[in-house]
Order: structure tokens, then C-alpha cells, then sequence
């Protein structure tokens, strides 16, 4: 009898140990399976936003300086409602078929997402720096699809409150025609795992807003949001800034207020407003703001400005950036730049 029960004992400790670990579902599951948002809504829910610059798009993170920590996503939900997340998929993927992504960076993504959703931000996950798509976008038009099918794959149990964008600024030898051919692949790719989430992409031309007019995208696919940048005018948004050549002479460039100035803004974000109207899509504007080197007088009331006119006219906006150059939080003290904070969350 004593021996039974010592066999018993064995077997069942050997059966829990064989047992599986109980999972912990990550905050960006979403267990319900839903028809998905209205990109109309949805980009109402985006509404203020920050760009998570020069941290995962950089060759590797805290390459550029910036390495991302819990407690800026609690200070990001505190007068914004989403984070974008400009990310160098290449730069952690097999350069030669199958094209796998790292599963230790697919993690840290992971933990992005979830920072994010457990702060009720919305995110906006995007394939950014992938420099060889605009030298040799034939190349690599194999890579890319398989970067996005394993993304699409990897978050397709996400909650709506996840969205991806396709490309980045797509410039150069990627064409404004180059890119429109390349869209519906891009698209059908993302819809094999992810039938209704809301896509972002944008034009040719550095997302030009001119180039809007030269944008074709599926008729069919009513889960689209266009977005364009605007860094206009650009002598004085990127003065001073050591990646653009000739920048140094446009030092002492200011943006005042003036009636021409704020014409020139409400111009152009009036034309990108005009073309969703017209063609049935919601505009976002990904980026814009003003580098450190410019007087910050003059980066306060550019940033406000823009910001309040993309509002009046619907447009969704995600200032770049949190922390660097452009940054409107200082990492060092862990507080906020007060007069861009200002500009871009006005307080009651």
C-alpha cells in the first residue's frame, strides 16, 4: 500500500511539472473579435499625439541617445491620446529569406505596445528608416512584404487601439508611381491576419502634402488613413540641423506669427483637408515641429499654430518628437519643456 502510494505520488508530481505555465495575456489582446473602427472615429481618437523619435528607428535603440522607459509613457497620457512608434524592422530582421524578425525585438515592441495600451494610449506602429526601399525598392520588395506579414501576423489578436503605417516618407528612387504600385500588396499583405484594422499611409515625396493628388490607394478598403508631415517653412524647422546640408546659414531664421506665415500654414493644412474631404479619407498629420535650434519663442508659436489649425480642420496630428532635437520632455529631469507643452496641449 505504501509503495502504491509513493508510485501515485511520483506520477503526479511528474504530471504538474509537465504541466504548462499559465500565460499572462498581454494588455493588447483583445479578446473580442470586432468589425473594426471607423477610420473617421478612430482618427478623432487619435487626436493629440507624440512622435517615440530617435529610440527604435535608430540602427539599434540608444544609438541616437534615447532609450525608452516606463514612466514616459505615464507622462505622454497625460494630455495626449496616442503614441506613434517609428521603427527599423530591417535593422533586426534576416537579411536573406525568411526575412525572420528577432523575437527579442518583437518583445520589445511588445513592451512598447503594452506601456502604451496600459496608459490608454492608442499606437501607431510603423516601418521607418528602411533606407534601402528608397534605392532599390525592387530589391527589397520581397524583405519589406515579409516584414509587414510577420508583423501583421504578430499583432493580429491586438485591440483596435493598435494601428500600423506603412512606410515612412517613402522619397527618392520609390517614386510617388513606384510607391502607388507597390500599395495594394502592402495592404493585401497586412489583410491575410488583419482584415479590419485601420492602416496609415501616406504619399510620395517625403509625404509631401502636394503630393496628395498623386496618391492611389484601394477603393475597396474602407479602413484607411492618409497621413502627410509638414516641416514648413523649412529653412527655419530644420535649422541648424547637422543631417541637412547648408542648414547652418538659416540660423537666426524666426517664425513670428505673422499674417503671411500663418496664411502659409492654414494654405497648405487647408489643401491636405480638402483632399480627404474630397476623396473620403481622414487626414493625419504625422509629424511637424521645429528643431532645438531655432528660438524657442518662435517654436512655441509655430508649434501652436499648426496645431490648432490641423484641429480646426479635423486632422488628427502626432508632434515629432518626445525627447530629442525636437523634443518637447527633458529626459535628463524628467519634466516637460512647459512652453511647447503649452503650445501643444493649451490649458484651460
Amino acid at each position: 500500500m505504501t509503495q502504491l502510494r509513493y508510485v501515485v505520488l511520483i506520477f503526479s508530481l511528474l504530471l504538474a511539472a509537465c504541466a504548462p505555465l499559465t500565460w499572462q495575456q498581454p494588455a493588447w489582446v483583445s479578446a473580442i473579435q470586432r468589425p473594426g473602427v471607423d477610420p473617421f472615429v478612430q482618427n478623432q481618437q487619435l487626436g493629440r499625439g507624440i512622435n517615440l523619435g530617435n529610440a527604435l528607428e535608430a540602427p539599434y535603440e540608444g544609438a541616437w541617445g534615447v532609450t525608452l522607459y516606463e514612466d514616459y509613457f505615464t507622462a505622454i497620457a497625460d494630455g495626449f491620446q496616442h503614441v506613434r512608434v517609428p521603427i527599423r524592422w530591417n535593422a533586426h530582421a534576416l537579411a536573406a529569406p525568411p526575412y525572420t524578425i528577432d523575437p527579442d525585438f518583437f518583445a520589445r515592441i511588445d513592451w512598447v505596445v503594452t506601456q502604451a495600451t496600459q496608459n490608454n494610449l492608442l499606437v501607431v506602429l510603423n516601418i521607418h528608416h528602411y533606407e534601402e526601399m528608397f534605392t532599390d525598392h525592387r530589391g527589397h520588395r520581397e524583405r519589406f512584404l515579409a516584414l509587414w506579414r510577420q508583423i501583421a501576423e504578430h499583432y493580429s489578436d491586438a485591440s483596435d487601439s493598435v494601428l500600423f503605417e506603412l512606410l515612412n516618407e517613402p522619397h527618392d528612387e520609390l517614386t510617388s508611381f513606384a510607391w502607388n504600385e507597390m500599395i495594394p500588396d502592402v495592404i493585401a499583405t497586412i489583410r491575410a491576419s488583419n482584415p479590419t484594422r485601420n492602416l496609415i499611409v501616406g504619399p510620395g515625396n517625403w509625404y509631401n502634402i502636394s503630393q496628395l493628388y498623386t496618391l492611389a490607394l484601394p477603393p475597396d478598403d474602407k479602413h484607411l488613413i492618409v497621413s502627410v508631415h509638414y516641416y514648413e517653412p523649412f529653412h527655419f524647422t530644420h535649422q541648424g540641423a547637422d543631417w541637412v546640408s547648408g542648414s547652418a546659414a538659416w540660423l537666426g531664421t524666426t517664425w513670428s506669427s505673422t499674417n503671411s506665415q500663418r496664411g502659409a500654414v492654414e494654405a497648405d493644412l487647408g489643401q491636405a483637408a480638402r483632399w480627404g474631404k474630397e476623396n473620403g479619407y481622414p487626414i493625419y498629420l504625422g509629424e511637424f515641429g521645429a528643431y532645438s535650434r531655432a528660438d524657442m519663442e518662435s517654436r512655441v508659436q509655430y508649434t501652436g499654430f499648426v496645431a490648432r489649425t490641423a484641429e480646426s480642420l479635423g486632422i488628427s496630428w502626432a508632434y515629432w518628437e518626445f525627447g530629442a532635437g525636437f523634443g518637447a520632455y527633458e529626459r535628463g529631469t524628467g519634466t516637460w519643456k512647459q512652453a511647447l507643452l503649452g503650445a501643444l496641449i493649451p490649458q484651460p
